[in-house]
């Protein structure tokens, strides 16, 4: 990765933990890029954007990848776009402005990275399987959700808090129990599964 890059996205992440913006841990992107060249992945389909941060990573990491990545978030889409062009990277990432729920797409993809709302985790999953390849990946990140999923519940104060680990939770056995697929949870970054289709 060339000098200026390596320094830009040092400011970016800094603009991330100060603007207090989610962006991906460094241990599960340095996975996450590894995955991508170790398995050839060549299309990438990112549901959750931010700012741009985790695909540019990507993309930066392997020259031979396209990613389209998704954002509902107008003035996240928006810082998103930017940061894509500041790195010359639009002819490789496509950023959607669009709530992926309301969102039909066509293409199929060697890995589908769902990082965004984590309470739509399962309909995520199963609203884009359809647009995996057969030899496909599907990658979730914040599985362990800092810690929070390994808790009992009713150490967790906060109503809507112990909703949201309830779904991540309710989401990880759907991965567990899906007949289907096969699922990996790493505890790498804030914990991250990797789903691969079952041999016909």
């Amino acid at each position: 990765m060339v000098e200026d890059n390596v320094k830009m996205l040092k400011e970016l992440k800094k603009h991330a933990k100060n603007e207090k913006i989610p962006i991906m841990q460094d241990s599960g992107l340095n996975y996450l890029t590894s995955f991508i060249d170790n398995k050839s992945i060549k299309t990438v389909l990112e549901i959750g954007s931010a700012i741009g941060y985790s695909s540019i990573v990507m993309a930066l990491s392997n020259q031979n990848v396209i990613i389209t990545t998704i954002e509902r978030d107008e003035e996240r889409y928006l810082e998103a776009v930017k940061n894509i062009k500041k790195f010359n990277l639009e002819n490789r990432i496509t950023i959607i402005y669009k709530d992926a729920l309301d969102l039909k797409l066509d293409e199929k993809y060697d890995l589908i990275f769902i990082d965004a709302a984590k309470g739509q985790n399962k309909k995520f999953f199963e609203k884009f399987m359809l647009n995996l390849n057969k030899d496909g990946y599907i990658i979730t990140d914040n599985i362990n959700f800092h810690g929070y999923t390994k808790m009992n519940e009713t150490d967790i104060k906060s109503k809507n808090l112990r909703q949201l680990v309830r779904k991540i939770k309710e989401y990880i056995i759907f991965l567990k129990e899906n007949k289907d697929y096969d699922t990996e949870f790493l505890n790498i970054g804030d914990g991250i599964s990797i789903t691969h289709r079952k041999s016909d």
